[in-house]
């Protein structure tokens, strides 16, 4: 069993005023009934109301503490506005309480400055990428992550992303500068099932120990093989290896596939 050190935490408790309750669904949707299958239970918790857009311009804002999320594997940053106002940024590795930050198409390029990708230099390291100007960023926002700007042609930037790739995305759209923190995150063993539980994660039962009736998998004298030419969902829908993307009007932004096959 490993777990985190917490040694860049320096706040315990959150920010009252940024704090929302989270209402526990257990996979359910407005129906009663599961769409989202081992979900249940786990520890009482509050969603932070994260700044994912960065749209307070040319606001410097000072890192008051580094904090704990127990929504994301990311650390939040807690930013005090010189006009007063308070809010949470994904914490980039490096930042520090007292650093100064700011969202700008002239920010310096440093970890925590938000900027447009016209305004950021080749080859730097940056995360919490929007994909439309505006909308927030959505990409590159777990632990340890990154994305590097490669190329910048016409309108749009080439971006790798940490799967491996490439992406053309606009250049007004913004991103901020370094690589999230936390990078030791993916090194987490959890060691016993309550850990699991604790954070609302309910077992896992393999299709081959399941009856016929419950899974295409189950039946048969003892361990048998499943019996069919490729993996099964538990409704019959081929999984493992079976192509789901279907968004074919994004393909064109796409330069580079992350399966290496397509690449």
């Amino acid at each position: 069993m490993t777990g985190a050190t917490f040694e860049e935490i320096t706040k315990s408790e959150p920010e009252r005023s940024l704090l929302i309750p989270k209402r526990k669904r257990g996979g359910r949707n407005v129906h009663g009934r599961i769409t989202v299958r081992h979900r249940g239970g786990g520890h009482r918790r509050y969603l932070r109301m994260v700044d994912f857009k960065r749209n307070k311009f040319e606001i410097p804002a000072r890192v008051a503490a580094i904090e704990y999320d127990p929504n994301r594997s990311a650390r939040l940053a807690l930013l005090h506005y010189a006009d007063g106002e308070k809010a949470y940024i994904l914490a980039p590795l490096g930042l520090q309480v007292d650093d100064q930050v700011i969202s700008s198409p002239e920010a310096e390029i440093r970890p925590g400055n938000a900027l447009p990708l016209a305004s950021i230099p080749l080859g730097t390291t940056i995360h919490n990428i929007e994909l439309k100007e505006g909308k927030g960023g959505q990409l590159v926002r777990s632990a340890g992550t990154s994305a590097q700007l490669l190329g910048k042609e016409g309108a749009y930037a080439a971006v790798r992303l940490p799967s491996g790739e490439v992406r053309r995305i606009r250049l007004s759209c913004y991103a901020t500068i370094g690589e999230i923190g936390n990078p030791d995150h993916g090194n987490i063993k959890l060691g016993k099932a309550g850990r699991k539980r604790h954070l609302g994660i309910r077992p896992t039962v393999r299709g081959s120990a399941m009856s016929p009736r419950d899974h295409p998998h189950g039946g048969g004298e003892g361990r048998s093989p499943i019996g069919l030419p490729g993996p099964k969902s538990p409704w019959g829908k081929p999984t493992l290896g079976k192509k789901t993307r279907k968004n074919k009007g994004t393909e064109k932004y796409i330069i580079r596939h992350r399966s290496k096959r397509r690449r």
